[in-house]
């Protein structure tokens, strides 16, 4: 019973890669719209609209660890190990991970609003109206921290050894619904990985030195006298 073995915890790993690429996204947005009178006071309005409110509820509800955001896993179709890790997922470290990642939104935000002119003629949302820049920053400030909950938490759980999952219980259907925030259309159910069993190699026996005896010389038998001729 090895988390290893579920490949939606390999699959949230993309993280890594579709977070830089969202930030990307946030600049070309940002930078399709001049800032107003109060630039500060503009950012500061988004980062709490992405970020703070989402974090508060991501801290009450964490982002199921199963849900893709547009797809998820069945919760009548999960298997006892899901719902073993998904108890897994109350910890107060993910829950600070959390909020660490919504506080560093903000300075992320104010620096690439600060930079977007930069981009500006390469921005698809030319002419785009600030207040509309600003929902859509919002927007996808909001989902970088999921993506950030669920690559945080997805690296947890791989970390979590074999005797703690299995002396954890599994988080029953009614505490799912109401503990977690699943999103997404029922339709994951893929199947889990095969991971090669380690081969158990008889241990080396001791060894205790024997003696060797010497060999006992055994009596020559004696030959035919040769002196004696035959007759």
């Amino acid at each position: 019973m090895t988390p290893r073995s579920e490949p939606l915890l390999w699959l949230q790993l993309i993280g890594f890669g579709v977070l830089p690429l969202e930030a990307l996204l946030l600049l070309l947005v940002l930078a399709g719209s001049d800032p107003g009178p109060l630039p500060g006071l503009e950012r500061l309005l988004c980062w709490a609209i992405g970020a703070l409110a989402p974090a508060l509820l991501l801290v009450r509800r964490p982002a199921d660890v199963w849900s893709l955001l547009l797809l998820q896993t069945p919760l009548r179709g999960r298997r006892e190990l899901q719902r073993r890790l998904s108890r897994l997922q109350a910890t107060p470290a993910l829950a600070l991970a959390t909020a660490g990642g919504a506080a560093l939104g903000l300075p992320l935000l104010w620096w690439i609003d600060r930079q977007a002119a930069v981009a500006s003629p390469f921005s698809p949302f030319n002419s785009c109206p600030r207040l509309v820049a600003l929902l859509l920053a919002a927007l996808l400030l909001a989902v970088m921290l999921w993506q950030w909950q669920q690559l945080i938490q997805s690296l947890w759980l791989l970390s979590r050894n074999a005797e703690t999952v299995a002396g954890t219980p599994p988080l029953s259907l009614a505490e799912l619904e109401r503990q977690r925030l699943c999103l997404g259309l029922p339709l994951l159910l893929p199947e889990p990985l095969r991971l090669p069993e380690p081969q158990n190699l008889p241990e080396p026996s001791a060894f205790v030195p024997v003696a060797v005896e010497p060999e006992q010389r055994t009596e020559q038998t004696e030959g035919p006298d040769l002196d004696q001729q035959v007759p």
